[in-house]
């Protein structure tokens, strides 16, 4: 395999995926309409809006952005422009990391070659990954500090879960977790918690072994809650539900793109456990918010609300630098909230047990 090149970014930039549900506008159940949708896109839109693993679900995407601003403009627009055409035909869209009671069995894979690919060696443990999620890129000048920020973001992970947890249902059932996408995610391949890196160069060997193997295709294959990007010279964070809100997406947009700039100018923190790092994600799965936090330095236990108002407090300067920080204000207004799992779960109990019910009100306010 040829080096991988980490084509540099010169400034923080943002870049979102949002992986949305397609849902039946009567049934609300999920829909395979995806190849339908994509008919209707027009050329000028075929980057923003894609297929995804699955034909009940599209990925929206951002452009380049400078800026959360930007960020917010980009995804509104695309947003809208979707739930038009998607209205239009009878189905409607759904912000969750995973639908409270549709079945895998009644799910159909895009088809697309990878998608097939992945699918045929996953069997069952794929089919039953029906989940969506929020993924964003913060660009990174250098490579050496892009495994810096690697290895460092692996320690803020959970906090950045906690804040976004969103699927606490799964075919019907409420299944005790905040995050049950989290768990489901845990079963791929290649996927989780990863290890750290010592740096670029043992990136690129670790990538080429895998490939050389037959292990991955692409470096696109590694689904780690983090992982650089050469492609696009950028850190990509993956751990997070996806929220029902445009507004908390951008505020955690906020608190990522801040915490990688503010990682990147410190120097690495030592070796975290790999035990701590997971019980503080199990903590984020299982309670979210409510959860605990272990500081995997000084073994410290603190409220998980605790340490999400202290990575907003610490990265706040740095905000202000980056002009985000109106929307970085958002963040205690979801700690002192409710994540989308919490909201789904009172609404449900307050609505007679009515999925139906839940999913018609969480899925009027993602513009709100």
């Amino acid at each position: 395999m040829e080096a991988v090149t980490f084509n540099k970014s010169p400034a923080p930039t943002i870049g979102v995926e949002l992986e949305i549900q397609i849902l039946d506008a009567e049934t609300l159940e999920l829909s395979s309409r995806a190849e339908d949708l994509l008919k209707m896109v027009p050329p000028s839109m075929k980057e923003r809006i894609k297929h995804e693993f699955i034909q009940s679900m599209v990925e929206i995407n951002t452009g380049i952005c400078a800026t959360v601003a930007e960020v917010e403009k980009d995804l509104t627009s695309t947003y809208s422009y979707l739930s038009e055409i998607t209205e239009g035909s009878g189905a409607l869209l759904y912000a969750a990391s995973l639908h409270p009671f549709s079945r895998v069995a009644d799910q159909s894979v895009t088809n697309h070659p990878r998608y097939k690919r992945i699918m045929n060696e996953l069997q069952l443990v794929g089919r039953r990954f029906i989940s969506q999620g929020l993924h964003v890129h913060i660009g990174v000048d250098d490579e050496e500090k892009a495994i810096k920020v690697f290895n460092n973001l692996r320690i803020y992970l959970p906090i950045l879960l906690a804040l976004t947890t969103s699927s606490p249902f799964y075919e019907g059932v409420d299944t005790g977790l905040l995050s049950y996408r989290t768990k489901l995610f845990e079963a791929l391949p290649l996927a989780g918690m990863p290890d750290s890196l010592a740096d670029w160069e043992a990136f690129q060997t670790l990538a080429g072994l895998l490939v050389k193997s037959g292990i991955i295709e692409t470096v696109k294959d590694i689904w780690w809650d983090v992982r650089p990007h050469p492609d696009f010279g950028t850190v990509e964070i993956r751990i997070c539900d996806l929220p029902c809100t445009l507004r908390d997406i951008l505020s955690v947009t906020a608190l990522i793109q801040a915490l990688v700039l503010a990682i990147a100018e410190q120097f690495e923190n030592p070796e975290p456990h790999m035990q701590i790092l997971r019980s503080n994600k199990w903590q984020a799965t299982r309670y979210g918010l409510d959860g605990f936090y272990v500081d995997p330095f000084f073994a410290r236990k603190y409220p998980m609300k605790e340490a999400a108002l202290s990575l907003y407090r610490h990265v706040r300067p740095v905000a202000e630098t980056l002009k985000s920080s109106e929307y970085l204000d958002g963040i205690p207004e979801i700690i002192t909230g409710l994540t989308s799992a919490h909201l789904q779960r009172v609404l449900y109990a307050g609505n007679g047990r009515s999925f139906s019910d839940m999913i018609r009100s969480v899925q009027g306010r993602f513009l709100q």
